[in-house]
């Protein structure tokens, strides 16, 4: 069966995964760009797009980052990752942060309480709206990838439902040395989850730590 996937999430050392207030001007909330600073100068979001024109570097950082596309059919998503809007949607002109062409090129299942049409964007994206649990996403988004592995893609809250529910295989978090006080925590309710996880560390010259946790087989 395919792989449930997490790549490039990064959290503060208070174990938030996005900060307080998130806006339209303020993806991340009061966190700002800080969580996500170690992926500037990476060749993988410079190919992107994002951040800058030069070619970007082929470091530690980079050997991480650009794993997170291989093999991926699909990805899971919340809704405040697609958009800051609350409750229902006032209108279908919001079509994410991304501008036309996303950059996922895959099908993208949004798990939101007020489901709207398939939205199709250029570059192969598909974003489907889906009001379910995180088995149902699981099962729509593996139909969705051809028999591909499935990202998760977060925020945090969507992650650790999907942890809770003992769904994911793969975990890629990004330990980023500042402290946020507030937000949206990754680990809340977790406890003991590194019994059921092999976990390897690899430091970075940016200052951030890579956890790799890999589901144990029994």
């Amino acid at each position: 069966m395919s792989l449930v996937r997490v790549h490039n999430f990064s959290v503060s050392l208070d174990g938030f995964g996005t900060g307080e207030g998130q806006t339209l001007e303020a993806p991340f909330g009061h966190a700002g760009q800080r969580l996500m600073e170690w992926t500037f100068e990476t060749r993988t979001f410079r190919e992107m797009g994002f951040h800058g024109e030069t070619e970007g570097s082929f470091g530690v950082d980079d050997a991480f980052a650009s794993q997170w596309a291989a093999g991926i059919g699909a990805e899971i998503m919340g809704r405040n990752k697609f958009g800051p809007q609350r409750g229902p949607w006032p209108d279908e002109e919001w079509q994410g942060w991304w501008g036309a062409e996303p950059p996922f090129h895959t099908p993208v299942v949004v798990l939101t309480h007020f489901p709207r049409p398939v939205l199709e964007m250029q570059g192969g994206t598909t974003f489907h709206f889906l009001d379910a649990d995180p088995a149902a996403a699981l099962e729509r988004a593996r139909a969705l990838a051809w028999g591909l592995d499935v990202r998760i893609g977060g925020g945090a809250t969507i992650i650790r439902e999907f942890l809770e529910a003992d769904l994911i295989d793969h975990l890629h978090i990004v330990l980023v040395p500042i402290l946020l006080g507030r937000g949206e925590r990754l680990w809340e309710g977790l406890g003991g989850l590194e019994e059921r996880f092999e976990i390897a560390a690899t430091p970075s010259p940016q200052g951030v730590m890579h956890l790799i946790l890999t589901r144990r087989r029994s």
